[in-house]
């Protein structure tokens, strides 16, 4: 690891108060959490298209000409 990389997370794990290694855990469990890009495109996949009963920009000016 770059040493200027070493010094950055260890400062941001000491103003949190933390380890290097707690802030790591930390870090790492965050980032394994979220889906990668390739995942969201695959869930997003996944659900298949939407089925609209009307074009968007009808019921926007549908909503707008109501008041809500």
């Amino acid at each position: 690891m770059p040493e200027h990389v070493h010094r950055t997370l260890k400062a941001r794990a000491a103003a949190s108060g933390l380890s290097l290694s707690e802030y790591l855990r930390g870090v790492l469990g965050r980032t394994a959490s979220r889906p990668t890009p390739a995942e969201l495109s695959a869930r997003i996949d996944a659900r298949g298209t939407a089925e609209l009963g009307e074009p968007s920009e009808v019921a926007v000016r549908a909503v707008r000409d109501s008041g809500e």
